[in-house]
Parts: C-alpha cells; sequence; structure tokens
C-alpha cells in the first residue's frame, strides 16, 4: 500500500512540474502563441576582459540555434575582442576550451560608444526615440510575448558597468522593468546577471507581480567568478583555472562561471524539458564551487514562473545526449572576476624577458594598477575616518543590510556621492566599484553631499 502510495504522490509530482514543460512543447508548434525576444549585453571592453563577450556571442549562438530570428535577438557588445591583436586566432572567439567560434555570425547591434545605458533602456520599452546609434532594433513586443535578458559584466553593490558612460544603477533598471510591465508588453519575462554582487540589482526592488522572473551570479555581497582561465610566466608553465584554455590562449579566461554553467547546460539538456527550476539547481552547485571560490546563486521576482521550460524562451533544441549527471571540469579552481585584470598584467610582466622594453612597459602597467587598488581603498577608508570616526568608520562602510532590503534608501545620494567621489579621487574600476555599499552606508547614515564633498577632497587632495 505504502509503496502505491508513493508511486501516486511521485506521478503527481511529476504531472504538476510537467505542466508548463508540456506547455512549452505544444507552444513550439504554435507560432500563434506570441514571439520569444532576447537581450543580450557584454557591458565591458578590453582583452583582459574577453570572457564576458564571449559569454554573450555563445547565447547569442544557443539562442539563434534554438529558432530566434535576428529581429528579435539584439546584441549589446563592444566588439573590440575578435580582432584584437592579442587574438591568437584572429575573427574568432570561444567559451570554453573545446568550444567553436561563437562570434561568426553575430548581429551586433550596439558596439563602441553604442553600447551604453541609454541605448538598454531604449531597447527594452521598446523606445526607438531614446536611442541615439546602433541598429535601431529594439523589444518591440505584445502581450503574448517572451522576453530573456542576459547581462554580464563587473558589478557592484546597487551598479552594474557599461563599456561607455554612465553605470546602470539597480533603482533605474527596476523602474524600466516596471514601465515595461506597466506598458502590458509581454506575457513572461526571465532575467539572467553575471557580475559580483549582482544580488544588489535585485534584492528588496524587484517585487512580486511584474510576471519576471531573475536569477544572479552571486549575493549582494558577493564577488563572482572567471572560470577556463590560463594564466602563464612562460610558455612551458601554466596556471590554469577550470579547464585549461587551449595552448595558444594565455593570460586569459575564456567564460564566467555562473555564464558557462547556465550556458553548457543549455546546451546540453533538452530545452523543452529542462525547466528553469531544473537549470538553477543543476548550475548552483557548480557556481558555489563546493563552497571554495564561489557564489551563491540567487532567485527574485515570481519565482513560480521558474516551473516554465526553457524552450519557452531559449528556444528548442537537439541535444546530442540528455543525461542528467554534467562531466564538469576536475579542477575546481576559479579567479576572483576582480582580479582577472591584475593577473593578466602579472602574466605580461613574469612573460616578458629581462631587462627588455616589454618588461618595462609591463612592470609599469602592473604597478599602475596595483597602485590604483591601493589608492582607492585608502581614500574609502580615510572619507570614513572623517564621517564616523578612525574606530567605527570601517564598521559603517561594510554594514550589509539584511536580506530583502535595499541597498539603499535614497538612490540620488548614492549617485551624486558616486560622482563626487570619481571628481575627486579618480573613475571607479571594476576593483573600486566594489566600495559602492561604503557610500550607500554614508548615505543612509544621513550625510549630505556637501559633507561628502568635502570629506573626498580631503582625503583624495593629494
Amino acid at each position: 500500500m505504502f509503496v502505491k502510495i508513493s508511486f501516486l504522490v511521485a506521478l503527481f509530482v511529476l504531472l504538476a512540474e510537467g505542466r508548463n514543460v508540456i506547455e512549452s512543447i505544444v507552444e513550439d508548434h504554435d507560432h500563434s502563441i506570441g514571439t520569444k525576444w532576447a537581450v543580450l549585453v557584454a557591458g565591458s571592453n578590453n582583452w583582459y576582459n574577453y570572457r564576458h563577450q564571449a559569454d554573450v556571442c555563445h547565447a547569442y549562438q544557443l539562442l539563434k540555434k534554438g529558432g530566434l530570428k535576428d529581429e528579435h535577438i539584439i546584441v549589446f557588445m563592444y566588439d573590440d575582442i575578435a580582432y584584437h591583436p592579442e587574438n591568437p586566432r584572429p575573427g574568432v572567439i570561444i567559451n570554453n576550451p573545446h568550444g567553436h567560434n561563437v562570434y561568426k555570425g553575430v548581429s551586433k547591434d550596439y558596439t563602441g560608444k553604442d553600447c551604453n545605458a541609454k541605448n538598454f533602456y531604449g531597447v527594452i520599452l521598446g523606445n526607438k526615440s531614446a536611442l541615439t546609434g546602433g541598429s535601431g532594433k529594439v523589444v518591440n513586443s505584445g502581450p503574448n510575448d517572451y522576453i530573456f535578458i542576459y547581462y554580464t559584466d563587473h558589478g557592484g553593490p546597487g551598479l552594474i558597468g557599461m563599456p561607455v558612460g554612465p553605470f546602470v544603477y539597480a533603482k533605474d533598471l527596476n523602474v524600466v522593468l516596471k514601465k515595461k510591465h506597466a506598458s502590458g508588453t509581454y506575457k513572461k519575462m526571465v532575467f539572467y546577471m553575471e557580475a559580483c554582487e549582482s544580488g544588489s540589482m535585485f534584492d528588496g526592488l524587484l517585487h512580486e507581480g511584474l510576471n519576471i522572473y531573475v536569477t544572479t551570479a552571486s549575493k549582494p555581497d558577493e564577488n563572482s567568478w572567471a572560470t577556463y582561465c590560463s594564466f602563464s610566466d612562460n610558455d612551458d608553465h601554466k596556471y590554469c583555472y577550470g579547464e585549461c584554455p587551449p595552448k595558444d590562449y594565455k593570460n586569459i579566461c575564456l567564460g564566467d562561471l555562473y555564464s558557462v554553467s547556465w550556458l553548457e547546460n543549455s546546451d546540453l539538456h533538452d530545452r523543452r524539458l529542462e525547466t528553469l527550476k531544473k537549470q538553477y539547481r543543476r548550475i548552483r552547485k557548480r557556481v558555489l564551487n563546493n563552497g571554495t571560490q564561489g557564489s551563491h546563486m540567487m532567485e527574485y521576482g515570481d519565482l513560480h514562473i521558474h516551473k516554465d521550460a526553457l524552450s519557452r524562451y531559449m528556444g528548442s533544441n537537439s541535444p546530442k545526449h540528455t543525461s542528467s549527471t554534467n562531466n564538469y571540469p576536475s579542477n575546481s579552481r576559479h579567479v576572483n572576476q576582480r582580479d582577472v585584470q591584475l593577473l593578466y598584467l602579472l602574466s605580461k610582466f613574469e612573460g616578458a624577458p629581462e631587462g627588455s622594453i616589454r618588461r618595462i612597459e609591463a612592470y609599469r602597467k602592473l604597478n599602475a594598477a596595483i597602485s590604483e587598488r591601493e589608492d582607492v581603498d585608502k581614500s574609502v577608508r580615510h572619507i570614513g575616518q572623517i564621517m564616523f570616526g578612525v574606530e567605527n568608520g570601517p564598521e559603517v562602510l561594510n554594514i550589509v543590510r539584511p536580506a530583502g532590503q535595499p541597498l539603499v534608501d535614497d538612490w540620488d545620494c548614492l549617485k551624486s556621492f558616486v560622482k563626487i567621489f570619481e571628481s575627486h579621487c579618480g573613475s571607479l574600476s571594476s576593483y573600486g566599484r566594489k566600495h559602492v555599499r561604503g557610500f550607500s552606508n554614508m548615505c543612509n547614515a544621513g550625510i549630505q553631499r556637501d559633507q561628502m564633498a568635502a570629506a573626498a577632497k580631503q582625503a583624495c587632495s593629494s
């Protein structure tokens, strides 16, 4: 009797979880249901950030093979990697050690200076009049359409980067998503985000009822990680993180851990049967990396959407096999996103011949990067001491609010503090963005703009 009951319970659960999968399979053959749209964003430039554009190009190929049309896939990428002088294979971008060229055929809609926050917002809202340059493509969706957004870059508490122009702030992004919902121009939306502190872009800000489901690479106070990296001091000695890239790829990371995890999962499994929830469960262990050198994936928004099949947003596929086990690389070491540039510069220095001009130049760049890190740490620490005292300053700057509470109460205050700091102390690099939490805590503590300006001027005057 017990066996029969257990079987019936298991069958009920399978039927309940499979309902949306069956609906997705039906939708694949019913074009009247709605259109699938996708927005893919690589928010960085420079060779050492290779992985972000590689992630986005892989995502494009995955969606294109899934049946999405070019007019419904909108790509943001600076486009300085494929033909970069350091690329060992000009015109080729790969996203894993055994990967094929994911750059070929990518519809690059917003590149160079057109890869910016204003255009990103305009594209989501379908507002062509807000665009400056680019292909002019926007998400011109209707009430029965499905939207998938994937964003990969360096982040910081409450913000994520763009290669040109201002940051994408959490508050602004969530306002755009609310406007999109209010316009009634989509049925459901899924948003995947790869960045350090990416959870802070939605925690306490993305409310239920918008028909939006989000996963992020990390909690609001965690870094995210790069993988498939090789850093060499010469041709014979490699330091690999994840699986080693091909031998001709040196001093580079081919992908990001969260990103390649969902991309490879989507390639491997039948997307008509694999749900968003299943994908989340499969890859979160890989992203956490057994609790070492990893991060905690997070979910936000309308979690009931995670019962939907991947095909509803990414299109269907014909995987070579659908094994339930993932044969991920045995090397479990990965690289903190904020340290990739430093490792790149260090490897360039160590690999240059003694006494050569190349070694001198590499040392200059490495020393400048290290000094920049030390300067921003020192400057923020000094500002905190001016505001809150030598003993209390570090504690106040590092306060992490409870889950479900947004990073800051006054986002205009935070934006102004970032501008004030950058005007006196220099631009916030991918490393320096971690200090935005400190600026947020200053705002939450009631510090005024004139106080911040005076402290920044004093701390950075030298």
